[in-house]
């Protein structure tokens, strides 16, 4: 370990794996057993490798202690208050930004862009080179392939019964987008949706159908508007 940088108040539990140059800012907590690559930043009171929890009533019914930890790694950088959670996975070069909240059983690609305050419940994937801008929010059993962008404020759901009839509790689905499509600010994508490669929804539409591949969808509910110019194909970029 070439280099361990800490800062003042920082909790660093048993059995935490450090790489080399990794600097830990003031107030951070680093819970049992969390791996972390070399040449990571841990921006003031961040938490690393908390123990997921959960209200008496929750519909979720996983164990509350995971065995797993999380792990950072290399070239990664975590913002200030961001919390991680154990048994997320952060590839290299992931870049966390200022209260961001990444769940358990949560995997990111390589060079993803996690933004602030953006939370990224339990059990989803992520992949490479996304980018994920403020405060939206990645429901739990979501999948977002590669090169992903999520604009700020998207909402995203999983359970169309709204937490009501027992009939739910196998029913719930996050969305999926798959590689290359893009989300414009103030979408609500609605349960189990699909959008395709390259497909795109507009600014403040409410997606309640699968749209199709390098297809651009508007309005509420969104409709097929045109297909993506040429230009901004993912393949052409």
């Amino acid at each position: 370990m070439e280099t361990l940088t800490i800062g003042k108040n920082v909790s660093i539990h048993e059995n935490v794996n450090f790489g080399s140059n990794i600097t830990i800012g003031n107030n951070v907590v680093i819970y049992e057993g969390t791996c972390i690559g070399s040449n990571v930043t841990i921006h003031d009171n961040a938490v690393i490798g908390k123990q997921p929890m959960r209200a008496k009533n929750s519909a979720l019914k996983t164990p509350l202690s995971l065995a797993q930890p999380a792990v950072i790694g290399d070239g990664c950088t975590i913002g200030t208050s961001a919390v991680i959670y154990a048994h997320a996975q952060l590839g290299n070069d992931v870049f966390v930004a200022d209260l961001a909240t990444i769940r358990e059983r949560v995997t990111v690609g390589a060079g993803t862009i996690i933004g602030r305050g953006a939370a990224v419940e339990n059990d989803c994937t992520i992949g490479t080179k996304c980018k994920l801008e403020t405060n939206c929010y990645i429901t739990a059993y979501s999948t977002l392939e590669d090169y992903v962008f999520i604009a700020p404020c998207v909402v995203t759901t999983n359970d169309n019964f709204m937490a009501r009839t027992k009939e739910r509790f196998d029913k719930f689905k996050g969305v999926t987008i798959r590689t290359g499509g893009r989300v414009g600010a103030n979408v609500t994508i609605l349960p189990g949706k699909t959008i395709g490669c390259d497909g795109v929804v507009a600014a403040g539409s409410i997606v309640t159908k699968d749209v199709e591949a390098e297809d651009i969808v508007a309005g509420t509910p969104a409709r097929p508007f045109r297909k993506v110019p040429e230009a901004q194909l993912l393949r052409n970029q």
